[in-house]
């Protein structure tokens, strides 16, 4: 039997005004996960709204799952860095039990909006009467602390979902699809190219109780769907590329959802989309920003 690919940590140092654009190189190079601490080692997990508070110099970890190109991926970050040399740079494995408890120890519940809750299976719920989205995200994108994803979930969470039928597309640990159905979905589709991710999305739709409702497929395996809503929370290149994928699931006057969108990213994307999609005023969360619109048709 292959052994699975191991997990292996970016480490560098940097200067808090590039953190953006790395954190855009790491993402796009396939990183799990991004963090920023202090050289102290203090994380910084949850902002509050409309605030950045790092330091001036950074140290940036980001979770790759097996070894990325690393000579491209050195390039393109001093890219990024305006050709400045990357300090402190350290690639090297990460056992998976690790990063699991650095997850739990700071991850906490957190409350998006009306009564849903995204709650780590280690805690207690905060408000046991709420909508609490139990989640364990193994090694899958989406805990709800990146505001790609919390902005999502704060749409999802306002939306009328009763009844309705929804497509995650790039669903990772799954957090969407399953906050569609505890939010009152009648049905939800999850789409990744990430057999972990599809694992991680089958776990936690079966700790929600949703599993049934919650039907996972890779790219390939995709069946014709009329999806009320589509939501995409990936990057916006890929977002551009997907372009008639998402579109063929969605039906006439249903509600397209993307994420992953930095703000100087907004005009490219609205435009890709032009044709088929009327935009509302876009919502924005520390320098990313959530588009949302309607499919024009009866």
């Amino acid at each position: 039997m292959q052994a699975a690919s191991p997990l292996v940590q970016l480490s560098l140092e940097l200067s808090a005004a590039h953190c953006e654009r790395v954190e855009e190189v790491v993402a796009a190079a396939g990183a799990l996960s991004v963090s920023f601490l202090d050289p102290g080692g203090e994380p910084v997990l949850e902002p509050a709204l409309g605030t950045t508070p790092l330091w001036s110099r950074v140290r940036l970890l980001a979770l790759f799952q097996g070894w990325p190109d690393s000579e491209r991926l050195y390039l393109a970050i001093c890219a990024a860095l305006d050709g400045e040399l990357p300090a402190r740079w350290e690639l090297a494995p990460l056992e998976q039990k690790q990063w699991e408890r650095a997850w739990l120890d700071h991850y906490h519940p957190m409350h998006f909006g009306g009564r849903l809750w995204v709650v780590p299976t280690s805690a207690e719920p905060p408000d046991p009467e709420a909508i609490n989205l139990r989640l364990d995200p193994g090694l899958a994108f989406g805990t709800g602390t990146h505001a790609t994803t919390a902005l999502c979930l704060r749409w999802l969470a306002q939306a009328e979902l009763t009844d309705r039928v929804v497509v995650d597309y790039g669903c990772g640990s799954g957090i969407l699809g399953i906050a569609s159905l505890l939010l009152g979905a009648r049905q939800a589709y999850g789409i990744d190219n990430d057999p972990q991710a599809l694992q991680a999305s089958r776990d936690n739709a079966k700790r929600n109780g949703v599993a049934v409702r919650f039907v996972l497929w890779p790219p390939a395996a995709v069946q014709p769907v009329a999806a009320d809503i589509v939501v995409a929370n990936i990057l916006a290149g890929v977002l551009i590329e997907l372009r008639e994928a998402l579109l063929a699931l969605l039906c006439p006057g249903g509600w397209l959802v993307l994420s992953g969108i930095l703000e100087r990213q907004q005009a490219e994307v609205e435009a890709a989309y032009a044709d088929a999609i009327d935009w509302q005023p876009a919502r924005r969360d520390d320098g990313w920003v959530l588009l949302t619109g309607r499919r024009r048709g009866a």
